[in-house]
């Protein structure tokens, strides 16, 4: 088991408290072991069934609300039936406490003891409650335009809450200052994070029997769940456990698409995006960190990304909320992004389609308040 730098290949023991490479590249988790198939049906119902992928040697370090199975949902969107996975079913109200609970749990393997995450609020909420749970003082920087209900879990968690002004860099920026005196558990820059993020795919995959979809449609601003996607679907593929990669779809929002924006242009990076308001509020950010892996994703799974306005989202997620769905708006992204290519016909009527819903609405209630005056 080992962390291996992305820029320059050097490989760190992953015994060893660290979040990225002396060279400044970002790191990924590998490990030899792989849970198997025939294993699972006599292990609990929760994502720590997939231990062997997740890089946590010691069971007792473990930081868990035994986070189980989201269900698979069946959901009728413009005369087609999709399948929603309900992600927000999650302790914290979204899909971040996957990646957390691994991120957490290491943090306490490694013996940390104070933190600092930066975060557009879910993933700061996420942190605040897993710090909380493993007794680990953590400090969370969030833009001071995120939504009121992200703040206030991340203050009741009993978390130190810094609101920054300006753009969502800003937020890392200053949280980044604060590394000389905390352990800094960026949830985009941590290896384990995303290895907990893996187990979305490990999951669909064995809800479907181990067929695999043929597109799954998800938001992407910093692109762990992307990345989580492409990476546990590979580990299945690569091991024979399904016949295909599904092709991945990254939606963003008009005002802030770096990522769609690489694509049309045919570059392999990424550059900062002259970013404008926008409702998805959780995935506004201009020049994310793992671009490059967002777009290699893409490529590898002949995926595509796609934005779309924010007028689209707002109808994506009164849809939701129609038929009982209750998703924050940059969840909703992910509907809008789908509805988008039924549109330019590129998914057919017989494709099997995923679409995680990443955040509860109640996240957002001012800004649904703002939207929807009563």
């Amino acid at each position: 088991m080992k962390l291996v730098c992305s820029n320059c290949s050097r490989t760190w023991p992953s015994s060893q408290p660290r979040w990225r490479c002396e060279c400044g590249g970002y790191l990924d988790l590998e490990t030899e072991d792989f849970f198997a198939r025939q294993s699972l049906k006599d292990r609990p119902g929760t994502l720590w069934r997939y231990e062997e992928s997740l890089g946590i040697e010691d069971p007792n370090s473990r930081v868990t609300f035994n986070e189980g199975f989201t269900p698979l949902t069946p959901f009728s969107l413009d005369g087609r039936e999709v399948l929603l996975k309900l992600d927000y079913l999650r302790p914290t109200g979204s899909f971040k406490d996957r990646g957390t609970t691994v991120m957490m749990s290491k943090l306490k393997e490694w013996g940390i003891s104070k933190i600092v995450d930066d975060s557009s609020g879910n993933a700061g909420a996420s942190v605040a409650a897993y710090a909380a749970a493993a007794g680990i003082d953590a400090e969370i920087y969030i833009p001071a335009y995120a939504s009121v209900g992200k703040a206030m879990q991340i203050r009741v968690y009993g978390a130190t809450l810094i609101k920054v002004e300006g753009p969502r860099e800003a937020a890392t920026k200053a949280a980044m200052a604060a590394e000389s005196y905390r352990f800094y558990s960026s949830h985009i820059w941590s290896p384990h994070f995303l290895a907990g993020m893996k187990t979305i795919a490990y999951e669909i995959a064995e809800q479907l029997d181990w067929k695999v979809p043929d597109w799954v449609v998800v938001p992407v601003g910093g692109g762990t769940m992307m990345i989580g996607l492409w990476r546990g679907f590979e580990d299945l593929r690569s091991r024979r456990f399904i016949p295909k990669m599904p092709r991945l779809v990254a939606v963003q929002s008009e005002n802030c698409a770096p990522i769609h924006e690489a694509w049309k242009t045919g570059s392999h990076s990424v550059t900062p995006f002259p970013k404008r308001a926008t409702v998805a509020e959780g995935i506004a950010i201009q020049n994310p960190i793992r671009g490059r892996q967002i777009l290699q994703a893409l490529q590898e799974s002949a995926g595509i990304p796609i934005a779309v306005s924010d007028d689209s989202i707002w109808r994506a997620l009164e849809l939701l909320a129609s038929k009982g769905f209750f998703a924050e708006p940059t969840s909703a992204t992910a509907v809008a992004g789908y509805r988008a290519l039924l549109a330019k016909g590129i998914v057919s009527e017989h494709d099997v389609v995923v679409i995680p819903l990443t955040g509860f609405g109640l996240k957002a209630t001012d800004k649904l308040v703002e939207h929807y005056p009563a």
